[in-house]
């Protein structure tokens, strides 16, 4: 199954290269992400291929889909090692990487693979979520999705979260004393500024990213009423053009270098949140390669 149901450019000289991760070891709430890299995929096929923004077809890049991976049955650890050891030559050639999910502990697995290549200090990550899944452990295994963020940080590459809305007192108090290594604009500041009228809310999460940057999306930082097939959804969250305002400022005064979507969890004769979750996956690719 192909992203955008066009023909896939050969492995060796796609620009962009997508693996679907089928994994949803860890889930807490809702269950289902597993099965969102084949929705997302099936959603994509009916997407306009221009882009009236860009006044292009971004597909023309070249974008070639990996096969759907499986995840280990012995646990997250062995899961996000096959991650890892997937994305590897890719990202090390230069492709622009976009992993769909799938829970958000998949995400660890890109990150600390470009770490490894170019250095924590060479890029920071712009993580849209509801949560700040910033737990050390969570049901008994650090590798949660609730703790993703928390492993990302101790890499050493800088975070700043847009959206965020829910935390535990643990999270809370780590993150008072994570100082500039961790950045946290909540989504209630955000509308709020939204609905003043000021259009300058992006300028200080700009500002706190390196000039290199990836993104990764947990599908709940929007609101439930346009993002429901989500396993954690959270009341107030940000809007489709919000977002997009976001990313498209990004691409612009940044160098996104690769990027997730997680946490679909589709919901049966509901489509919509499919098509969304493609959509904002063929932004990101459109604004980051152009």
């Amino acid at each position: 199954m192909q992203f955008l149901d066009v023909k896939a450019a050969p492995l060796a000289s796609a620009r962009v290269v997508i693996l679907p991760v089928c994994y949803g070891g860890t889930l807490s709430y809702g269950v289902g992400a597993h099965r969102g890299p084949e929705a997302l995929l099936h959603a994509s096929g009916y997407l306009e291929l221009f882009d009236e923004t860009l006044q292009s077809e971004p597909y023309a890049v070249g974008i070639h889909t990996l096969p759907f991976l499986e995840p280990d049955q012995s646990g997250p650890e062995a899961t996000l090692a096959k991650i890892r050891q997937s994305v590897r030559p890719h990202l090390a050639s230069g492709a622009f990487v976009a992993t769909i999910g799938g829970e958000h502990s998949v995400s660890w697995a890109p990150v600390v693979e470009l770490a490894d290549l170019h250095g924590p200090e060479s890029f920071s990550i712009l993580h849209l979520d509801a949560h700040t899944d910033a737990r050390d452990t969570f049901q008994g295994t650090r590798w949660s999705h609730a703790c993703v963020m928390r492993r990302i940080s101790e890499l050493g590459v800088p975070i700043v979260s847009v959206g965020v809305r829910s935390f535990c007192r643990e999270e809370w108090n780590h993150l008072k004393g994570a100082g500039e290594s961790w950045s946290i604009f909540p989504a209630e500041e955000i509308i709020r500024a939204v609905r003043r009228g000021d259009d300058h809310w992006i300028d200080p999460v700009i500002s706190r990213l390196r000039g290199t940057v990836y993104i990764t999306l947990d599908l709940d930082v929007l609101d439930p009423s346009i993002m429901p097939a989500t396993g954690t959804p959270e009341p107030g969250g940000l809007d489709y053009l919000m977002v997009l305002d976001l990313i498209r400022r990004v691409a612009a005064e940044r160098r996104i270098i690769a990027c997730d979507v997680m946490e679909l969890a589709p919901i049966p004769g509901q489509a919509a949140s499919d098509v969304l979750a493609a959509k904002l996956l063929y932004k990101l690719i459109a604004h980051a390669e152009s």
